[in-house]
């Protein structure tokens, strides 16, 4: 059997303000990745709540998931970009809406 190519093109953690973001992209060969990346997009407190998601954890059996406060869904994969595009506005967002909740 051969190994899955894997490359990790981002894998960066920024903490700040209370927040912890974590982005992590990889491009894969390996088969539980149909699409071909291996994601997790999260943004979350410092105490290790999530207050947005992205991820294919589970793709083989459950496609991509967004995880929110609310629960969680299933997506449609609009594309790698598109995708890391929409967590970084969704999550800015999301903090000026918490940020303006304590003020």
């Amino acid at each position: 059997m051969r190994m899955a190519d894997v490359e990790t093109l981002i894998d960066e953690t920024t903490k700040g303000d209370g927040y912890v973001t974590h982005v992590r992209v990889r491009q894969t060969t390996n088969d539980k990745y149909p699409c071909g990346w291996d994601y997790t997009l999260h943004f979350g407190t410092l105490e290790g709540d999530t207050i947005l998601r992205y991820d294919n954890a589970h793709e083989r059996t459950h496609g991509h998931d967004r995880h929110t406060t609310d629960g969680v869904e299933e997506i449609e994969f609009p594309g790698m970009s598109t995708l890391i595009q929409r967590f970084r506005t969704e999550r800015g967002e999301l903090k000026d809406e918490r940020s303006s909740d304590t003020h």
